[in-house]
């Protein structure tokens, strides 16, 4: 972990309705030292598929990123397809889910959940 790089410039930013959300999902897990760890996986109906889930573990190739009080763990490889994008966490009338804003998407598919560039 020595070789893990604590990021604070542009990367990966989180609204602020993002981290109060992430930060109940937290509470709720009961485990402090979580952290929101975002990827990127082939697959899904665009041809790139983002993968969001609280992790304790930090890996020698990932990036911290501190935002509101929540940290953001990214490896370098989803970093590279990622970077500059923005994490939301919306309410509407059909649910609630995380949105990932991507700068570097070309195209998204209709659920928000995979992307082509």
């Amino acid at each position: 972990m020595a070789d893990t790089a604590l990021a604070t410039a542009p990367g990966i930013s989180i609204t602020e309705s993002a981290a109060h959300r992430v930060q109940a999902l937290i509470r709720m897990e009961d485990r402090p030292g979580l952290k929101l760890r975002l990827s990127v996986s082939g697959g899904g109906c665009s041809g790139f598929q983002y993968g969001i889930s609280l992790d304790d573990s930090v890996n020698d190739d990932d990036l911290l990123f501190t935002q509101f009080g929540v940290t953001v763990v990214v490896d370098e490889t989803s970093l590279g397809l990622l970077g500059g994008s923005e994490v939301d966490y919306v309410e509407d009338l059909i649910g609630a889910s995380f949105q990932i804003r991507n700068p570097n998407a070309t195209s998204t598919c209709g659920c928000g959940s995979s992307f082509s560039m």
